[in-house]
């Protein structure tokens, strides 16, 4: 009985200390303030392969490659990986683009990444992922630069919301405010690196294929293989805020569903590079490895939310102080989020969705059920497409 309690109090730990991490973290970044990073002019501009991996769906393609070539920028070329698209969906002619159609299914973000690779037309010396359904600023390759002239070999920069014509995409949106805030500008700020987000991220080609090159990576999460390689490896991610990527966000539930699947099959194949990168950092003194590492092993926020409601409610019947600092907790990760959406640039819009929040955690528990074989099922989202159920 006495083993079974002190797991209990353990889990209770383990799960709680997310809920004050947020501002946990916001505290070390005011105090570790790392300085900005300041644009700054070069005589010659760096040579960047912009590669827009398309699965399936060539819909959004047009938008995508017109954005690309509007750049403030004159040394860069497009790579577009159509793979298992329907050849006749979609052409594109510029002496800017490179449109590859794999002769087999690649079904693989990694897999496109280096069939692009493996054709650039020259050595370029810096690479930039971009998804099917993005929208870039103009100024993104500049702002890019402004953080590997400082000497980054990554850089994550941000994605904003593209749409915001459904409550369910206010939502997804205003998760995003939530994780660029932290694991992006507070992160970063607080000395340790940014999370990579999948797309609208930079990196240098040599880097990118000594830590993936020698990797299969099945289904979704390449992302998080990326940056503990380049973690492990002693290097940070920087965060560029101005470096905007217009990302689409989700409209209808079952498109939520599906895509949250695979996210949560990621997090619990993945998680565990957490320990790994946490003891290296305690090992090595290195505060990017330590803190990072304790990101790493946090739960997608449903899943801790929802660990805490049922803590707090367990002790709400045996331990009624206890359920009290639970409930403290949870306020203060209310007032954590809070902070994220107010010292971000949010959308009105974002904040009248917020009372569905209840309903937007049932989906991801849905997802939960269904995240076992997500891969399996599909391995993109479907973006642009009318669904039944929507908010």
């Amino acid at each position: 009985m006495l083993i079974l309690y002190s797991f209990f109090i353990v889990l209770e730990l383990l799960v709680g200390i997310h809920l004050v991490f947020p501002l946990i973290l916001y505290a070390l970044y005011k105090y570790r303030r790392v300085p900005p990073i300041i644009p700054t002019q070069t005589g010659t501009e760096a040579d960047y392969a912009l590669i827009v991996t398309a699965y399936q769906q060539t819909h959004q393609l047009p938008d995508v490659i017109d954005s690309l070539l509007r750049l403030h920028y004159s040394r860069f070329h497009i790579y577009v990986v159509a793979d298992n698209c329907d050849a006749s969906d979609w052409s594109m002619v510029h002496p800017r683009v490179t449109v590859l159609r794999p002769e087999t299914v690649l079904a693989s973000n990694t897999k496109s990444h280096f069939y692009a690779i493996r054709r650039f037309i020259r050595a370029h010396e810096r690479l930039v992922i971009i998804d099917s359904d993005n929208v870039v600023d103009p100024d993104l390759l500049l702002h890019l630069n402004a953080a590997f002239n400082q000497g980054f070999q990554a850089v994550q920069g941000i994605r904003e919301a593209k749409n915001l014509n459904t409550d369910l995409a206010r939502l997804d949106a205003a998760r995003d405010i939530y994780y660029h805030f932290y694991d992006g500008k507070l992160l970063f700020g607080a000395g340790s690196s940014a999370t990579l987000a999948g797309s609208g991220m930079a990196f240098r080609v040599a880097l990118y294929e000594q830590c993936l090159g020698h990797l299969t990576i099945e289904g979704a999460g390449f992302d998080k293989v990326l940056q503990a390689e380049i973690l492990k490896r002693g290097y940070r991610i920087a965060f560029a805020p101005k470096a905007i990527v217009y990302d689409e966000k989700t409209t209808g539930a079952q498109q939520l569903v599906g895509q949250r699947a695979r996210w949560i099959n990621t997090w619990f194949r993945y998680f565990t590079f957490g320990f790994a990168l946490l003891g290296k950092g305690i090992r090595r003194g290195d505060w990017n490895q330590f803190l990072f590492g304790i990101v790493l092993l946090r739960p997608p926020l449903f899943l801790f939310l929802a660990a805490s409601m049922i803590f707090a409610g367990v002790n709400l019947a045996f331990a009624p102080g206890i359920a009290l600092l639970w409930l403290v907790g949870l306020a203060l990760f209310v007032l954590g989020f809070l902070l994220a959406l107010r010292q971000s640039p949010t959308d009105p819009r974002i904040y009248s969705a917020l009372y569905k929040i209840p309903r937007f955690m049932f989906l991801q528990i849905i997802a939960l059920f269904n995240a076992r074989n997500a891969n399996q099922r599909s391995v993109a989202t479907h973006h642009g497409e009318a669904e039944r159920t929507q908010m």
